[in-house]
């Protein structure tokens, strides 16, 4: 079956703040507020080897999200609403989500 790397670019991390219209909510049992994603840094980049294991550092939780969707390009397929080889897509964290672009790179 043929495989491609896939590159993971971080675009977008959301401030708990635009959420919340700035009223940010302790997180529950301390006195803290929700911060912005420490995971990631914008622009950042990760590259899916052809074995499709998660990258070294990346956020398990962001994987599970987007495991799907990488997926499907790692193994040759596309998305009707997207350009061929990429897809946008985000972690579920709904306090402070992160959006990811996903580029297929090469097909072996």
């Amino acid at each position: 079956m043929k495989r491609s790397k896939v590159k993971i670019t971080v675009l977008k991390k959301i401030d708990p703040a635009t959420i919340f219209n700035g009223n940010i909510p302790n997180i529950p049992g301390t006195d803290k507020k929700y911060q912005i994603c420490q995971a990631f840094k914008e622009g950042q980049e990760y590259i899916v080897e052809m074995k499709g294991e998660r990258p070294e550092g990346f956020c398990v939780w962001a994987w599970n999200d987007l495991f799907k969707d990488m997926s499907i390009l790692h193994f040759g397929g596309n998305f009707p609403w997207a350009e061929e080889g990429t897809t946008i897509t985000c972690c579920t964290d709904g306090i402070r989500p992160v959006s990811f672009k996903l580029e297929r790179l090469d097909i072996t």
